[in-house]
């Protein structure tokens, strides 16, 4: 817009006049970025209608009001990388695929003071690269610019990238973010960088003062927990090392931080991946008679990564009959937790562990993945994936690895546990059952029996559904937990061969398991009901029935809900055999009954519609 239009506008519009510059910005040809629209170009000024025409993506040729436009829209300076896309497609291309620290270093070059927040870089460079593939290039740019000497990188997305006037090394960098922090965690970090640096490279820096205060910090800071404080220990000794400093003068030591037994599941639970090993062998230096004892007890609560590595460790130091007798025995008892049975089922056919595994791969592993999915359903507050049920029904090959040596009968078990297990959503139930099916033909009839039953429909009364459903709040959130907390206390005691309190709790463990089982499908069968739409003609449910038995005695009953039984007040359910007989039908017909070796005869004297009080 040209100074006379800048004018006419502001006499109409005198709120503008203080963005008077930003106004003569808005010429034909400049390229905007609009608060709704996103990224456009200014296509031409109307000056009579004071109408700007501007071609955004998705809206071409729209029109907008240049007051309104003050606010809600950015004119882009010509380095913009948004605007170099246009104009330089070929070097901005280049750039993305060749030297992403490169782009960035472009991209500040259009910020004023060559400076912006990274969300805003981001999103920038999100349109840029395109979205779909810029999450896998934005991971490694970071890596590049993280070592580029030109950029100041920042630790928040709220902070600002830098384009610094003088470049710095990644190490003069990383020393700086050292001496400015007071975070004894953040300073091992850094350390940890300065370290890995100094491996590429040889350092300059003189690391006596880093060293200094990062070991006050490993010794005193009470902001980090024994996991940390070993860790930090470890990266201490590491720079140690490359300051020319005798580590075993520094206190405290690493073998003094693994010294008591019982700290360690907690601190193999927190430390990094990259330190796993390195904390075993730090185990068996500073335990060298107890080691195999604590890494079984290690692996025995492990998880992820750290699985692998302590079995790895087991093996590499001749423990492998031992560790292949040990899962046995976990087997046995129902000790083997997901994270171990997930190595086992991945590594069943790797040649380094085929004899160790050997006689693991049989249809108790099954059952006892079902049971730790199962499990492992019951403990999820909310709907997280489980790897066991994941890789279960992913690994196609893994159910017919596991029933190769099942009978039958131990097959349809099993199948009957998939159906009631609460760790699959119903189509993956299917699945896994056609691949039973695949090898056990027969399983085909337990299938279409559970689909039968889930289809029935089961007519309650209000009360006795409520009764019914707090029941089962009650199996779920006291008794279950209950029950876990008296299986782990149990375990406590010793042998569990010879723990008759474990074997009583993992028994009362299986029922409560099977009736919360049952009560879900009860429940999601129940239809609630108050009776009001009884028949009079015919006996229904809802029906008061006087009957006559073959000695002339008249008995009154109400045929109520599925839930409802109530013998001693003359109350029945429609399910039992007496109401079932009856239902359908009308006043003078007979009906037989068989109890037992006996059978009654009962003729229907006269039907009545029971009030809704049940």
């Amino acid at each position: 817009m040209n100074s006379a239009a800048v004018s006419s506008l502001i006499a109409k519009n005198p709120l503008v006049k203080t963005a008077k510059a930003k106004l003569e910005s808005m010429e034909p040809g400049s390229y905007v970025i609009h608060r709704s629209w996103g990224f456009g170009r200014i296509k031409s000024y109307d000056e009579g209608a004071q109408r700007l025409t501007i071609d955004f993506k998705d809206k071409q040729s729209h029109g907008m009001d240049p007051a309104f436009c003050v606010t809600t829209m950015e004119v882009l300076p010509e380095k913009h990388l948004l605007v170099r896309k246009e104009t330089e497609p070929t070097v901005i291309a280049k750039l993305i695929a060749e030297d992403p620290a490169e782009l960035i270093v472009q991209a500040l070059l259009g910020y004023p003071n060559n400076a912006t927040t990274g969300i805003d870089l981001e999103l920038t460079l999100a349109q840029v690269v395109g979205e779909e593939k810029f999450k896998k290039w934005w991971a490694n740019a970071k890596k590049a610019i993280a070592k580029d000497p030109r950029v100041s990188t920042p630790e928040k997305k709220t902070e600002c990238f830098i384009l610094r006037e003088i470049p710095i090394s990644a190490e003069d960098e990383i020393l700086e973010q050292f001496t400015s922090t007071r975070s004894a965690r953040r300073r091992i970090l850094l350390a940890e960088e300065l370290v890995s640096n100094a491996g590429r490279q040889d350092t300059k820096a003189d690391l006596s003062a880093v060293l200094k205060a990062l070991t006050d910090a490993v010794r005193d800071s009470n902001q980090i927990d024994n996991a940390e404080r070993l860790y930090g220990a470890a990266v201490r000794d590491d720079l140690a090392k490359l300051a020319g400093v005798d580590a075993a003068t520094l206190e405290p030591s690493q073998a003094s931080l693994v010294s008591v037994t019982r700290d360690l599941p907690a601190i193999a639970e927190k430390i990094p991946v990259q330190f796993q090993g390195r904390f075993l062998e730090l185990i068996k230096s500073t335990h060298p008679i107890e080691c195999r004892d604590i890494v079984f007890s290690l692996l025995k609560v492990s998880q992820g990564k750290f699985t692998t590595e302590c079995i790895n460790f087991l093996v590499e130091n001749g423990h492998s009959n031992d560790l292949a007798a040990t899962l046995k025995r976990w087997q046995t008892e129902q000790n083997l937790r997901a994270p171990v049975l997930l190595w086992i089922v991945k590594n069943r056919h790797a040649k380094k562990f085929a004899k160790l595994l050997n006689d693991l791969i049989t249809p108790r592993l099954l059952s006892a993945i079902f049971f730790g999915i199962d499990y492992e359903a019951l403990q999820a507050a909310n709907a997280r994936r489980i790897p066991l049920a994941d890789i279960l029904s992913e690994d196609t090959d893994l159910i017919a690895d596991l029933l190769s040596t099942a009978d039958p009968e131990t097959a349809r078990d099993l199948a009957n546990t998939l159906l009631l297990n609460q760790g699959f959503e119903e189509l993956t139930k299917k699945s896994l059952l056609a691949r039973f099916i695949k090898i056990f033909p027969n399983i085909q009839s337990l299938v279409a029996n559970d689909i039968e039953g889930r289809d029935t429909q089961l007519l309650v009364s209000r009360a006795s559904y409520d009764r019914r459903r707090e029941e089962y709040e009650t199996i779920v959130s006291k008794k279950i937990p209950e029950n876990s907390r008296a299986i782990a206390a149990a375990r406590e005691h010793g042998d569990l061969r010879e723990n008759s309190e474990y074997k009583m709790a993992k028994q009362d463990q299986q029922i409560l398991m099977a009736h919360k089982t049952q009560l879900e499908r009860d429940l999601a069968r129940a239809r609630v009901t108050d009776f009001k739409d009884a028949p009079v003609d015919q006996v229904g449910v809802g029906s008061i029935v006087q009957v006559s038995d073959q000695a002339g005695a008249v008995t009154r009953y109400s045929i109520l809900g599925a839930w409802d039984s109530d013998p001693d007040n003359h109350i029945i359910s429609y399910q039992t055999p007496l109401g079932t007989a009856l239902l359908s039908k009308k006043v003078g017909d007979t009906v037989k009954v068989k109890t037992g070796a006996a059978e009654d005869a009962y003729t229907i004297v006269s039907i009545d519609r029971t009030a809704a009080q049940v």
